[in-house]
């Protein structure tokens, strides 16, 4: 790609910008997975200072003047200027209506924030949070009147996570999810068929839980030399760049499945970041295109394809090897029920394939009602409560597995929640596409072999990075726009043979 002096200089201009947001990463990565407390504070100052300067320069005249003129050049721009001009005067747009020392107070923030969520929950203890949560909450309420809204205010939030999709979009895709599981679930408790799943909460030593994660990892492909794995509260993944993707997982002594399927989640979110093509590296474009693309990757890795009975096939036998003798016993029958059994819990990570959804959902009605302006946050442990009760028959018994089991609201990603949900149903829309093409998809999961699914989902999904619209992206997959139907059939069919319905 040959470059003229104004493309050169403004794409260095965006490579250095790129590089202070990759060392922003580095930090936050440092500061969630063991950094010292006492120096949690200065961090939080260097973290609101280098985020000062990639924000300075991402509305600066220089940018200004970069987008003026090659914008009046767009059609003849190079592809990859032309598409990261479009990102850099998005991220210009939405960044320039926001005073610069509003901006580096609310950094500050998210960085204090979490530190206290962590502590709060610890405790069970909303009202230490409640402040922070109340100053996080209002500062995104000025931020949707500085950026504007068209519909519903809460659209405004949504855009920054998935691109294309509203309120009225997800109210309709949320009704249909909730029009398929409420009867499903109360099918299954009706027809009286339980799975035994005592085997699944011994003793398992989290060394032997980490190797056999790490074999799992190895087995979907991704890249050791380009990543690593963590412990940390909650997990999580970041992308530095192609070459070093690090993601963490939680381990609990009596419950492996935690560990195992949180590190598979996280993989599928590591495979997309490791396989975006590398000449998006420096630009702004080389990451997930949105949350729910990004949630799609996660979620059918570990919903999808790990929670499927051909999977458990090959590494059944495995995973007996690294318990200790406890699961020696286990049948593979026995033994894909329990792992798929549908109860409703109060913990989303903990949720089932089936309920998953209505965690997600409470989140996002909670969310659209904060923004409307018809729920305070001084009343949030009661409501949570109240959708968990209503949805899901259970009720949470503190704060610690109620309103503060997410680390979410305390980094501040308002709008992110829906995503979760959204990537389930990409998810399902994703693998009917692939089995189109891969007739062999059993087969190769039976094998051990999931090399060709990567494949694939690198040539339709990774490979694009932020090149693509979401809705564009799957599109382009899997032949038609986002439609809950998969997702619905998926699990109708799934837990009518597991229940016996």
């Amino acid at each position: 790609m040959r470059l003229n002096e104004t493309e050169t200089a403004f794409m260095e201009y965006v490579k250095k910008m790129e590089a202070f947001k990759e060392a922003l990463q580095l930090i936050y990565w440092d500061l969630r997975t063991g950094a010292p407390k006492k120096g949690v504070k200065q961090r939080s100052q260097v973290i609101g200072t280098l985020s000062d300067e990639y924000y300075q320069m991402s509305i600066s005249e220089e940018m200004a003047a970069f987008i003026a003129k090659l914008s009046g050049q767009k059609e003849e721009l190079p592809e990859l200027v032309q598409k990261t001009l479009e990102e850099c005067k998005t991220i210009y747009d939405r960044n320039k209506k926001i005073p610069p020392n509003e901006y580096k107070e609310y950094v500050i923030l998210q960085t204090e924030a979490e530190n206290v969520w962590e502590e709060a929950r610890e405790k069970s203890d909303f009202a230490m949070f409640k402040p922070y949560l109340e100053k996080l909450v209002d500062f995104n309420k000025k931020f949707i009147e500085y950026w504007g809204y068209k519909g519903n205010k809460y659209d405004t939030l949504l855009d920054l996570y998935e691109p294309g999709v509203t309120v009225e979009t997800i109210d309709k895709e949320f009704e249909t999810l909730k029009g398929a599981i409420a009867p499903l679930i109360q099918k299954i408790n009706e027809s009286g068929n339980k799975q035994e799943t005592d085997f699944l909460y011994q003793p398992f030593p989290k060394e032997k839980q980490r190797e056999f994660s790490l074999k799992i990892l190895e087995q979907m492909g991704y890249d050791f030399g380009a990543g690593r794995l963590d412990e940390t509260i909650h997990p999580f993944a970041t992308g530095l760049n192609p070459g070093d993707v690090r993601i963490t997982t939680r381990y609990y002594d009596n419950d492996w499945r935690m560990a195992v399927f949180g590190t598979i989640h996280e993989g599928g979110h590591a495979l997309y970041e490791q396989n975006i093509s590398e000449e998006l590296i420096g630009t702004p474009l080389c990451r997930g295109t949105s949350m729910g693309i990004h949630e799609s990757q996660s979620l059918f890795y570990e919903n999808i394809l790990a929670r499927d009975k051909s999977f458990w096939e090959y590494n059944l036998e495995l995973l007996q090897k690294y318990a200790g003798g406890i699961l020696d016993h286990i049948r593979l029958d026995e033994f894909y029920r329990a792992i798929n059994k549908a109860e409703p819990s109060l913990i989303r990570i903990e949720s089932d394939n089936l309920t998953y959804s209505l965690h997600i959902i409470i989140r996002y009605e909670i969310e659209k009602g904060l923004f409307n302006n018809e729920i305070n946050v001084e009343n949030l442990p009661d409501i949570w409560n109240d959708k968990y009760e209503q949805y899901l028959g259970i009720r949470p018994k503190n704060d610690a597995e109620g309103v503060l089991q997410d680390v979410h609201w305390a980094a501040g990603n308002f709008g992110y929640f829906p995503s979760y949900a959204l990537g389930y149903m990409y998810a399902a829309q994703i693998k009917n596409a692939m089995v189109r093409e891969i007739t062999e998809y059993d087969g190769l999961l039976k094998s051990g072999n999931l090399e060709p699914i990567k494949e694939w989902l690198t040539k339709h999904i990774h490979r694009y990075g932020k090149t693509k619209k979401p809705l564009e992206l799957i599109k382009e997959a899997t032949g038609e726009g986002l439609s809950a139907k998969y997702l619905t059939d998926y699990l109708i069919k799934k837990y009518s043979v597991i229940y016996n319905l």
